[in-house]
This record gives C-alpha cells, structure tokens and sequence, in this order.
C-alpha cells in the first residue's frame, strides 16, 4: 500500500527478491498540472508494469473493499505512504499484521511530513523507522530503525529520496524475520513523541517572525512542495535556493538589499541571500540574473507572512 514516489524502492525491493505481490493499493488517479489531467500514482504505474493487481478504492472503510482484500489472504502488508489512515478493520487483516515504512526516527515526527519537519528543525540527523502499524496515526510498536545525518544543503526532495532507498533496504532486512515470527516490535515512548501536519501550498509563505536560520531552513523544507516564496511587487517569488548573511539587524523583516551581487531580504538575526529565485510562470534564475533583469536596483520592500 502506497502511492508517491517514496513508496517505489520498497515496492521495487518487494518486486525484485522474491515475494509474492497479491495486490498494490494505491490512491486513485488524480487531476493534476494545469490541464488538469488525471494522472496516476507512480506505484500504480510500477505495478502495472510488474503485472501486479491494482486497486484504486476511494475510501478503505468500504466493507467490500476489505472483504475484497481479505480475500487475497495476505500474509503481510507493507505500507509506505498511502496516504490514508487504515481503519481497524484492515488492521485485523494479514496474519502477520501491517509493517509501515516511517521516514522519521520514531517517536519523533509522527504525521504527514516528517521530511520537512526535520529540515526546519534543523535536526542534525533523520532515518526511517519500520513500524508495526496501529490504530493511531505513527504510534506502533518499532521494529527496526536506521540513522542518516542530515547535509547543510540538504532539501526535502534529497533526503526524501535517500530515506525512500534506506526504508527499502531495512524493509528487506527484517521482513524474513518478521514474517516467521522472530522479531520482536519495542513499543514507543509516547513522552517523546513530536507532530507534523499535512503542508499547504501557503505554508512556504517566508514569515516575519523567522529568524535569517529558520528561514534558510524553510527554503530547504519546502523544497519541491510546497516552494517557499515572497512577494516581490505584489506577486509570488519563489526561492528555490537561499545561504545566509549576518548583519541587518536594525533593518525591519522584507527590507531589501544587495550583497555579492544577489538580492537579499532581511529577517531577524541576519540576511537571506536568494540564490535562486523564480517568478511565476517564468524559468528559475540565479539571484545575480534576478538582479540584472531588475537594473541591479530591488524595490526596497518584500514581502512576507
């Protein structure tokens, strides 16, 4: 059970040694881009190409979507971001119960975007957790955890894509074991847990109140979705790539300047250097070409939350 791109090195892993795939549940297609096309989940497309059964259901609480797969008798089911919530019922399913694919160090960022979380944290380190799934939201029993730090550049995108590799190769190493029943889960320590929520496209909205660090960290977090931006002449300006300044202390959040040939805004505690900017429906520019297109002369003022 999964659906975006995270979900793919565990279905490859599942696909490539040896297990038999009774079926791949996935989100249904969805309208996407500006056509507004539908376009299917990347795991119903590996699967596709596998041969593998797809079902799409709209909701998993449907009693005939979970007689349908209690009828495939599943001995495991391996879930990496669904999407959903599993109501009870499908819990009670595989013999062997449900193993999640957790791209967090457990009990810490439990919730929908624990990449992030991480990012604008500015923990030194992430991992992925392989979980025994239970009815609330990232809250089963740990069976295995794996560690990575986390690089000064890192953005979402990147360390989603070395968790979704790191989640596959754990996912093989203890699943033999948990399948035959000797391994054992460790409950989690509820005092530690922390939360994140689902991100919104206003989410990557810089704020005032963010120091020129958290900021920083913002533009790594959003990056690719939601995108952190300001508004430059009343309109969105994304940042796709940021480093930080000191100084502009006294200078109040949005002011601009220019420092080694790139815009800069000011926040507390320092400046953000905008390395690489993007207007809407334009192509990304490095800040100097930003600059240039502006005569190497910012309105004094962006905008921020």
């Amino acid at each position: 059970m999964g659906s975006p791109a995270f979900a793919l090195p565990s279905l490859h892993a599942l696909l490539t040694q040896g297990y038999v795939l009774a079926a791949v549940v996935t989100q249904p297609d969805r309208p996407a881009g500006r056509g507004g096309r539908l376009a299917a989940p990347p795991v119903k497309l590996l699967a596709q190409d596998a041969g593998v059964l797809v079902l799409q259901p709209e909701t998993l609480k449907d009693e005939r979507v979970q007689a349908e797969i209690a009828s495939l008798s599943p001995d495991v089911v391996v879930v990496a971001a669904y999407g959903k919530i599993l109501p009870k019922a499908m819990l009670a399913i595989p013999q062997r119960g449900n193993v999640n694919v957790h791209a967090s160090l457990l009990p810490r960022w439990r919730g929908a975007s624990p990449v992030a979380a991480a990012i604008l944290a500015g923990d030194a380190e992430s991992g992925v957790t392989i979980m025994e799934m239970a009815p609330k939201m990232d809250a089963g029993a740990v069976i295995t955890q794996a560690r990575t730090s986390l690089g000064p550049e890192e953005t979402a995108g990147s360390l989603e894509a070395r968790l979704a590799d790191l989640g596959a190769r754990e996912l093989l190493c203890v699943l033999p074991a948990w399948l035959a029943g000797d391994l054992r889960a460790t409950p989690q320590d509820e005092a530690e847990a922390t939360y994140c929520g689902l991100l919104q496209k206003k989410d990557g909205h810089l704020q005032a109140t963010m120091t020129a660090e958290e900021a920083s960290r913002a533009v790594r977090a959003y990056n690719p979705w939601p995108g952190a931006f300001v508004l430059y002449r009343g309109e969105r300006l994304a940042v796709w790539a940021a480093h930080t300044e000191a100084g502009g202390n006294d200078a109040p959040p949005g002011t601009t300047a220019v420092l080694g040939r790139h815009p800069a805004v000011a926040f507390r505690q320092g400046w953000l250097v905008l390395d690489e900017v993007q207007r809407t429906g334009a192509r990304r520019l490095r800040g100097d070409q930003f600059l240039h297109g502006e005569r190497g002369t910012l309105d004094p003022w962006m905008g921020l939350a």
